[in-house]
């Protein structure tokens, strides 16, 4: 288990990151760590469990110095050693052996054409240096959590818990979201116990720019 927040803005403006990124530490205790784009527009932040790659080239934010991608991912692919035996035939070099950097090279090579081919439990973002974007991810039975909000200066944040999420969006309480839970016992996609934020969708991708709205 792993922690991921992300901010996409307009502008550079996260310095609530820090105070998200300590609400997840209890998710991945043995690291943390954060990375921006040039441009500031975009920070990724992540706490690490370390499972797999034990050793610092599994660490994250992880950047592949190919591409220029950066990924934090939380969870595990199955499948990651065949798709790494097929891209050391593709001539792909790794440095590691944790199923973040297979996953992060993969896209590098692929692109979103591996999301159908990945099998395992994982929510990832993956920031795109070629187009500025970020993509999100989450697996088919959405095992792993993901929830996003929109700032009120627009930006797009997402994080592996709701609480990480409040620094930017507040903690006013849903009635509907509270209503929701007292009927079924759980909370619906779009009706949470706090206003302003959605859980990602489970089987689904989205493409997010700095100052677009979340589609997946």
């Amino acid at each position: 288990m792993c922690g991921i927040v992300g901010y996409i803005g307009k502008a550079e403006n996260s310095p609530e990151l820090p105070r998200a990124l300590e609400r997840l530490r209890a998710r991945g205790p043995d690291a943390s760590g954060t990375w921006a784009s040039p441009d500031g527009r975009v920070t990724l932040g992540h706490t690490r469990l370390a499972i797999i790659d034990l050793s610092q080239t599994g660490a994250q934010p992880m950047c592949d110095e190919a591409t220029g991608n950066v990924i934090v991912f939380n969870g595990e692919v199955y499948n990651h050693p065949e798709l790494r035996r097929e891209l050391e035939q593709l001539g792909v070099v790794f440095h590691g052996h944790s199923d973040s950097e297979t996953l992060l090279r993969a896209y590098g090579v692929w692109g979103t054409a591996l999301f159908p081919r990945l099998r395992g439990m994982f929510a990832f973002a993956i920031y795109n240096a070629r187009s500025s974007e970020v993509v999100l991810c989450r697996d088919r039975l959405g095992i792993k959590p993901l929830y996003t909000a929109t700032t009120g200066q627009g930006a797009t944040v997402f994080a592996s818990e709701v609480r990480a999420l409040l620094p930017w969006v507040g903690a006013r309480i849903s009635a509907a979201g509270v209503a929701a839970y007292l009927q079924r016992g759980s909370c619906p996609h779009g009706r949470l116990l706090f206003e302003d934020i959605e859980e990602f969708p489970a089987g689904c991708w989205a493409a997010v720019r700095p100052g677009d709205a979340i589609r997946p």
